[in-house]
């Protein structure tokens, strides 16, 4: 179980210094996976790395009854002059005795699918192979409660299907924390809902009546969603369609350059 108590957070800067969340009182209870909505700038970020411990409040407190995972596929904490092994050989032995560390290594290693560059150092990887690593990392440990910031969002369409696959099985073992834009990951992967509108944050028992509340809020229905989805696809292969015509008349240039290399 997770208590947030009278809790406010804002950040003082240029642009404004009014609360991103003002009077905040929930109670997370255990085995309940949660995803977070609203629109950007709303503090779903903010109240998740509130909850995590990554950042603390102006006012008020996060009483933590269960233990919590670092945000999944955050990269930040990785010690980027070792490498990816040497990282989850650091991290494992924080966590389990040094007879598990390889079993958690190799956990790892097979989660991140970055081949050789997991004995290469971390500086030298994309951000997405950091992602990758991270999220490997964060799996490979056994949690009450996860917590991710749009975590299934990293990598290519097979990682990502792997990613969604691994939080599903999760789900059956300890509880979720999710912030994701994809309603559809939310409505997949969690039970109840907090929508995050103007500082204040609301709980819902279901997941379905927190992405409606935040839909109705701006406006925007399930079905003009589903409408803006159509279009958007439509578009996507039209764009799709397009490159490969392009593609086809650069081969037919190369093909005509190459049979005429001195017109």
């Amino acid at each position: 179980m997770i208590e947030i108590k009278n809790l406010y957070k804002r950040y003082h800067n240029h642009h404004a210094n009014s609360w991103v969340l003002e009077n905040v009182n929930l109670t997370i209870p255990p085995n309940v996976s949660v995803g977070l909505v609203g629109p950007n700038g709303a503090g779903k970020s903010t109240l998740l790395r509130l909850i995590g411990g990554m950042d603390t409040p102006d006012k008020g407190e996060v009483i933590r009854h269960s233990s919590l995972s670092w945000p999944v596929g955050l990269s930040g904490g990785l010690q980027t002059s070792l490498t990816g092994r040497e990282n989850a050989k650091f991290v494992a032995r924080l966590y389990v005795p040094e007879k598990d560390v390889p079993n958690i290594v190799k956990k790892v290693e097979d989660f991140a699918e970055i081949g050789a560059a997991f004995n290469d150092p971390v500086k030298t990887y994309s951000s997405g192979m950091k992602s990758r690593l991270s999220f490997g990392l964060s799996l490979a440990f056994d949690f009450d409660v996860y917590i991710s910031d749009e975590a299934t969002a990293v990598g290519d369409k097979a990682f990502k299907e792997k990613a969604s696959k691994a939080f599903k099985e999760k789900v059956g073992q300890a509880s979720l924390i999710i912030v994701s834009h994809s309603t559809g990951i939310l409505k997949e992967l969690c039970q109840a809902g907090i929508w995050l509108d103007q500082g204040k944050a609301i709980w819902y028992d279901d997941i379905n009546e927190a992405i409606e509340a935040y839909y109705q809020s701006a406006g925007f229905s399930d079905k003009k969603k589903l409408n803006y989805r159509r279009i958007a696809r439509k578009y996507k292969k039209m764009a799709n369609a397009q490159k490969q015509k392009i593609s086809a008349l650069q081969n037919q240039i190369t093909e005509l350059q190459e049979a005429n290399p001195n017109p």
